[in-house]
């Protein structure tokens, strides 16, 4: 059967030459997410499904100080990040091939310490084994660093037809919003694994999420 790097692969082979354009009409949040961030000179990113690598490329100009790394299960839509990359003529991102549930700061990135911020951008959604890949990335967070989130929400402030419509154009492309996802960020929260903070976006189309790590 196919794994995750094959369907991935699949998926993406043709959809990377226009992905940027279409996504932006609807992954809504994104630039939010990329404000709020607050990355400080030195620091080094992570983003998890970093796909063309669109927001790393615009942290990467905005921060020059920074270190920006990114992973995707695609080995063909790094190819297409790699060149974005290359042409914009950022030396400071950092493309590798993996899997949101098995990574490693220093295995994969050979980095000998953990990450100051994690971020998944419309990723969460298309990952099965979303909750080991949020343990995973929080396992990969140094003390005091956050993990983000920006994907879709519920749409209940929506109206039902809104709401149908958008969930059967999603599963086309294999995403979905788990019902789990945000009481398991509650539990962090309430083991004091994390401190949460939970932002629905307009209308509940959308969410920002921040899992704070303790020092």
């Amino acid at each position: 059967m196919p794994d995750a790097f094959e369907n991935m692969d699949r998926m993406y082979r043709l959809q990377r030459y226009f992905y940027d354009t279409t996504r932006k009409y609807y992954l809504l949040g994104r630039d939010q997410l990329l404000n709020e961030m607050n990355v400080r000179s030195g620091e080094r990113v992570l983003e998890v499904g970093c796909g063309t690598a669109r927001n790393l490329i615009i942290l990467a100009r905005r921060h020059p100080d920074a270190h920006f790394y990114g992973l995707d299960a695609s080995a063909a839509m790094l190819e297409t990040a790699q060149a974005k990359t290359d042409n914009a003529g950022l030396k400071s991102i950092t493309l590798k091939t993996a899997l949101a549930d098995d990574f490693s700061f220093n295995g994969t990135f050979g980095r000998a310490v953990p990450f100051d911020k994690i971020f998944f951008s419309y990723s969460i959604s298309m990952i099965p084994p979303w909750r080991e890949s949020i343990d995973n990335a929080l396992a990969n967070l140094k003390p005091g660093g956050t993990l983000y989130l920006v994907d879709f929400y519920d749409q209940k402030d929506l109206p039902a037809a809104f709401r149908k419509l958008l969930k059967w154009w999603l599963r086309k492309f294999h995403v979905q919003f788990w019902d789990g996802l945000l009481p398991y960020f509650s539990s962090l929260d309430k083991d004091g694994l994390v401190r949460l903070d939970l932002k629905p976006l307009f209308r509940r189309y959308s969410f920002i999420a921040s899992l704070k790590k303790p020092i």
